[in-house]
């Protein structure tokens, strides 16, 4: 490796998700259709020997200690796989919120995954990084290759990639974070069952299909944090909003347009009215370029 390298860490948007049930192991089994947005975190690796994590952008503060950041863990689970695994110190470019309910944590893992792959020569098929990627976290697997797909288990379970047409979109926050696990053990609902989800790929049917398919967590979440319900019901009144949902665990919600000028519209009056918010119009895709 001689020069920097760079990758995106693009938004997971979870368009549905539903609770199966709980396994053995304590953790709750999920089924999700997950797509991306053309929003990203950024991540550089410079050539070097010492391994550490600088870290910039917006929302660099929210991080917490570097030493606890994903990055640093997915460089430790690939190099207890790999051999001599060169690597560097990176610079992580925080776009994305902060426990978000969006898996920029995970995004950014799969794609220090990603960028330690190009340096060592690594095929980005070689079963070596999904191997690291499930020992880093639940969403990092999906986030490796940023295709639209339906996944299952903790994330472990990935269908084959969906081919999905642009959905223009609206991510609005309302600023507070809310954990994962928080959100779970408010969850009270009956588990769902196992399924099999049919998603359809034409526009006008795949949005009267996920105005079927909700997410399951949104009651807990907003039992935890109510201004969750607030930013949805903000969505919900927007001009030109065809499905309004919560990606993840929360807080992020989204709606989704016909098109990126609606969008961009409904970004602008949520930003007059709500000035405490965050809200940025993307488009979630069924696959986002790389470098």
């Amino acid at each position: 490796m001689t020069a920097s390298l760079v990758e995106q860490a693009p938004a997971k948007i979870n368009l549905t998700l539903r609770v199966l049930g709980r396994r053995a192991d304590g953790y709750h089994a999920l089924e999700s259709l997950v797509a991306f947005a053309d929003f990203a975190d950024a991540l550089v690796l410079p050539a070097g020997d010492e391994v550490a994590l600088g870290i910039a952008g917006p929302f660099a503060s929210n991080c917490g200690p570097h030493a606890d950041n994903l990055v640093l863990k997915a460089h430790a689970a690939l190099a207890e796989r790999v051999a001599g695994l060169k690597a560097g110190r990176f610079l992580l470019v925080k776009n994305i919120p902060v426990a978000a309910g969006l898996g920029g944590g995970s995004a950014d893992a799969a794609a220090a995954l990603r960028l330690l792959a190009r340096a060592n020569g690594l095929d980005a098929g070689d079963p070596r990084l999904l191997a690291a990627a499930l020992a880093v976290g639940a969403d990092v697997p999906v986030c490796l290759e940023c295709r639209a797909r339906v996944m299952r288990g903790v994330g472990d379970e990935l269908d084959k990639p969906l081919d999905l047409p642009p959905l223009p979109a609206l991510l609005v926050n309302p600023g507070t974070p809310l954990s994962t696990r928080d959100v779970f053990d408010r969850y009270a609902g009956e588990p769902g069952g196992r399924s099999a989800l049919a998603v359809p790929r034409e526009r006008a049917a795949l949005l009267e299909w996920l105005s079927a398919h909700d997410n399951d967590l949104t009651a807990a979440a907003v039992a935890c944090l109510p201004a969750i319900a607030d930013v949805l019901a903000a969505l919900r009144a927007l001009p030109g909003a065809r499905v309004t949902r919560m990606s993840g665990s929360g807080p992020t919600c989204f709606a989704l347009f016909a098109s990126a000028a609606e969008a961009a519209a409904a970004a602008q009056q949520i930003k007059a009215e709500r000035k405490s918010w965050w809200a940025c119009p993307v488009t979630v895709r069924q696959d986002i370029a790389r470098p």
